[in-house]
């Protein structure tokens, strides 16, 4: 009965996500109930003695795609037992149906697991199966971000590329004047020492970063180099910016329009309107996200591969924390106080990704 009733919770879980038991006009059902699925020799050996090496298994749901092929399993257990329970046959059942993706769910606790990203993690909501297509196309590379080489003028080269090549640059005399003009924020060391320390630890195999800066030591730019770092090594391919006030957020967006607009769209998020959809950055306020649960209803979880709350002292304490932990994503950034010094701090985590100051 235990189990029964966990199948029902699931049942209208995926129908609230937009999965579908049964065809609807020309758009058919994307859901299997108890498919059968051989086991390849090597997967059943890697289960171990304890686990019964029958030739066939039985997926509890296997989701598709919009082609048609196998693109999600997901294993249910009893309310009683943890998901995590069936981690393992459930991975060995994704190997045998190609599947890069599993659910493991109870009913009530429910985890996300992308087989190329390490272990599986909590998610409030199942995800829709755009967003999974969508993130699906994300494959991290922290090879490339590790390698990536930030000097100085990595801000630069976005808005304005060629630089160095021109006279007012060259001449050392016009060099100030010609920075001034054309708004070149170029990286200070400290600014580099943090994201470099950030490259450190994802070479580590460490998935949450923390920036601390005092204020006034450009906290917005190294989080403009960091979003640049994720986009441009392939590791993020949309990022979502928090921040805890109305003129915080015209003011992020203001920043990285300013230096990232020729290789990135920011947009602020405004309801009923889809531009996120079409930007690489999106800028909004955790109270906007927390009013009326819209964070739940209207995003996925993993429509967002790289998370960043600014102030993440204030604006991922309390309530607020359920709009950072909802989403799949690898970093964040906050300000703190310590006495009377005000200082900033970013936070970064990979998962997908999501970042914290």
């Amino acid at each position: 009965m235990k189990e029964a009733a966990a199948r029902i919770k699931i049942n209208k879980l995926l129908e609230a996500s937009g999965w579908r038991f049964f065809a609807d006009g020309n758009t058919p059902a994307n859901i299997q109930l108890e498919p059968s699925v051989t086991l390849k020799t090597q997967d059943l050996d890697a289960l171990g003695e304890n686990f019964e090496k029958a030739k066939k298994g039985f997926v509890d749901f296997l989701l598709l795609n919009e082609k048609g092929f196998p693109f999600i399993v997901l294993e249910a257990k009893a309310e009683d037992k943890s998901p995590l329970v069936g981690k393992e046959q459930a991975r060995k059942y994704a190997l045998s149906q190609n599947c890069r993706f599993v659910i493991l769910s109870n009913g009530n606790l429910h985890y996300f697991w992308d087989l190329e990203r390490g272990n599986p993690y909590l998610i409030t909501t199942f995800p829709t199966p755009g967003s999974v297509t969508g993130y699906q196309k994300i494959v991290p590379n922290p090879s490339r971000l590790i390698a990536e080489t930030v000097g100085d003028d990595y801000i630069v080269l976005t808005l304005r590329p060629g630089y160095a090549a021109e006279a007012a640059w060259k001449n050392e005399t016009e060099r100030p004047g010609f920075i001034s003009a054309n708004g070149l924020r170029f990286l200070r060391p400290y600014q580099k020492k943090a994201i470099s320390a950030l490259q450190s630890s994802v070479n580590k195999g460490r998935d949450r970063f923390l920036f601390e800066m005092a204020t006034g030591t450009g906290k917005t730019l190294v989080a403009a180099a960091v979003i640049k770092l994720f986009l441009r090594t392939g590791n993020a391919q949309r990022v979502l910016f928090l921040v805890d006030r109305l003129e915080l957020e015209d003011q992020a967006y203001k920043a990285f329009v300013k230096v990232l607009a020729n290789d990135y769209k920011t947009v602020i998020y405004k309801e009923n309107r889809d531009d996120w959809r079409r930007a690489e950055i999106v800028v909004t306020t955790v109270q906007s996200l927390l009013f009326n649960n819209k964070y739940q209803r209207l995003f996925s979880p993993t429509d967002f591969d790289l998370v960043i709350s600014d102030e993440a002292h204030r604006s991922i304490g309390g309530n607020a924390r359920a709009v950072f932990n909802y989403f799949s994503a690898t970093s964040s950034v906050s300000r703190r106080r310590h006495g009377t010094t005000s200082r900033n701090s970013i936070n970064l985590m990979p998962q997908p990704k999501t970042l914290a100051s």
